[in-house]
């Protein structure tokens, strides 16, 4: 019988290895940064083309190579970081496995170019699926330049399996934030498709974060200063009322390398318990420095998860870091112990002076604004008040079900909206008589699935009504923020956004949907692009959906708005004109019902 085993040639054994180290061409992206920093650079460049498909190319002016060390930085396991296992446990290098340039140049097409800076020529060499195609001399500028073309040009399979532009993109910016943020002692440029997306010049941390996210960012950060013996901990908190519906502003940098840990995470959620919701996430900013011997970085390829010899302490520390932070800036819970105004009344005093209203006044055009074309007979309320309650059973949450076998059409006891008693209960809930019973309508929930469903029609139709801006605004995004607006331009068109970009990241409001004139189109868009990235949705049909309930949530009116007798009547109306009106676009019930057998039952009639 012959022998089966074999020896893989090598461009073969780095095409699979290839697989751990390269997914994506923000992994490319990240490992030729990465070396970059390493070579102590000054200045980097990154250039795009089509997001990474076409070409990735890395400008530094470190240290650069000598010929030898140029063809050998492209062999398995070739490295300058390290020479003894023992090594490791002092390393503060970015990377020391030597599997990047050998991962990369068995997938694409790849052109070097480097010189030492006492040297008057440099090195240049052209590698294709692992095999040395040119080595020559060449007149180039000190330091690094590689170029990577055509990445899985020799392994379609995995080229079919990258996503749109603007998730690869997405992801590149991702792994350039998390290097911009670590080293805000470097320059940093980024250009995409010819387009200039960042050119930051060195600065402090919080310099960077601002180049990043923008100018709102320097008020919304909280400084974390922490010395023990085993550690250090800075950086930056956001402040709780500036937390997100979804990750993605929360980093963790151990020796200025980016790691992932949901242990640290708990530890700084934990220190904002009371603070912000379970559902939201605050961003953080957070630089640990300790003794390399300390911990092991050397669990995975992309190195960004690690060991602590004492996790226990690290995990006390950063919490006890995070929450003293908050707590020195005052960042704590308001508490309204403001009285109802009912019952203020009912003893004949006056609202102290000294308290403001803990909302704003109701505005008469939050529920006029959103006029709709000629609607269905709201006869699901007037048949709900005609409600007769069956014998035996329990009137609890009405459900679509029940609707069809309990609300028997009957418009006679409907009445006119005057005629239909109403009442508003802690500026949250309109309660409202039934025959058989009481309604209880939440009426931000109601809000929220009339606006849901009126957006979806503007969007299926791709008209929407604007109203023109006497000034027109300007709104500055992130470069990834940016991304998702030119993504998603037609639809927030549709809904009645007017928006043009402006040049850089600067998107100008030229008018807004008439429901949302009076809002702040920074703030709106930024909640419409949380619930895209919290939701994440793909399809053209889900987008719409994504979008029309980001819309209807960011602006229903809110709880504590007054409403007027005939506002309330109308958000009703309105409300059972819906197709789906018994619950929110996420599913919870915006009415409940009681019957009179319950309130009989409880009073022991």
């Amino acid at each position: 019988m012959a022998d089966l085993i074999r020896l893989l040639p090598d461009h073969v054994a780095n095409q699979i290895a290839a697989g751990e180290v390269v997914q994506r061409p923000a992994s490319v992206v990240k490992e030729l940064l990465e070396n970059s920093v390493d070579a102590q650079a000054s200045h980097i460049i990154l250039v795009l083309k089509d997001a990474g498909r076409t070409l990735i190319q890395v400008t530094d002016d470190g240290l650069g190579m000598s010929p030898a060390d140029a063809r050998s930085a492209f062999e398995r396991h070739a490295t300058s970081k390290i020479r003894l296992a023992d090594d490791l446990a002092t390393i503060r290098t970015k990377g020391f496995r030597g599997e990047a340039l050998a991962s990369i140049a068995a997938i694409a097409q790849v052109e070097l170019r480097t010189r030492e800076r006492d040297q008057e020529l440099g090195t240049r060499i052209l590698i294709e699926g692992s095999r040395i195609k040119v080595t020559e001399p060449t007149a180039c500028s000190p330091g690094t330049t590689i170029a990577v073309r055509s990445l899985f040009y020799n392994v379609p399979a995995r080229r079919q399996f990258l996503k749109s532009d603007g998730v690869e993109m997405k992801h590149i910016l991702d792994e350039f934030h998390r290097l911009a943020i670590a080293h805000p002692d470097l320059s940093f440029q980024l250009v995409h498709n010819d387009h200039e997306e960042y050119n930051m010049s060195t600065g402090s941390e919080r310099q960077r974060i601002v180049q990043l996210y923008g100018r709102k960012y320097d008020e919304r950060l909280v400084p974390v200063e922490e010395a023990t013996d085993l550690m250090e901990v800075t950086g930056f908190v956001g402040k709780p009322e500036f937390a997100k519906r979804s990750r993605g502003e929360q980093y963790f940098f151990v020796n200025r390398r980016f790691i992932r840990s949901s242990y640290l995470d708990h530890a700084v959620r934990k220190a904002y318990d009371e603070l912000v919701s379970r559902d939201n996430y605050p961003s953080w900013f957070l630089f640990i420095e300790l003794d390399p011997a300390h911990i092991d970085i050397n669990i995975h390829p992309t190195k960004t998860e690690i060991k602590f010899r004492d996790d226990r302490t690290v995990y006390a520390i950063v919490h006890a870091a995070v929450r003293r932070a908050l707590g020195r800036f005052n960042i704590v819970p308001s508490l309204d112990f403001e009285p109802e105004p009912a019952i203020l009344a009912a003893f004949g005093g006056d609202r102290p002076q000294a308290i403001s209203p803990a909302v704003p006044a109701w505005r008469p055009n939050d529920l006029g604004a959103f006029t709709a074309p000629p609607r269905p007979s709201p006869a699901g309320w007037q048949q709900l008040f005609a409600l007769q309650s069956d014998e035996g059973r329990d009137t609890e949450t009405l459900t679509e079900s029940d609707e069809a076998t309990r609300i028997m059409p009957s418009r006679e006891h409907a009445g006119t909206p005057g005629e239909r008693p109403v009442f508003q209960l802690h500026g949250t809930y309109i309660m409202a008589q039934l025959r058989s019973g009481f309604m209880v309508v939440d009426q931000q929930r109601a809000h929220e699935r009339i606006l849901y469903e009126r957006n979806l029609k503007l969007l299926e139709r791709g008209v929407g009504t604007s109203q023109t801006e006497l000034f027109p605004r300007h709104v500055e995004l992130s470069a990834a923020d940016l991304a998702m607006v030119e993504d998603v331009l037609p639809e927030l068109r549709s809904m009645g956004f007017d928006l043009e970009l402006f040049g850089g990241r600067t998107v100008q409001v030229n008018g807004m949907p008439a429901e949302a004139a009076e809002e702040d189109p920074t703030k709106l868009l930024e909640q419409l692009l949380e619930q895209l990235k919290h939701e994440k949705g793909d399809l053209r049909n889900e987008r719409h959906h994504v979008l029309a309930r980001g819309m209807a949530h960011s602006m229903a009116i809110r709880s504590g708005r007054v409403l007027a007798t005939s506002e309330m009547h109308d958000l009703i109306d309105r409300l059972f004109a819906c197709e789906m009106p018994y619950h929110t676009p996420g599913g919870k019930p915006t009415l409940i019902t009681y019957g009179l057998d319950d309130l009989n039952k409880r009073f022991e009639r």
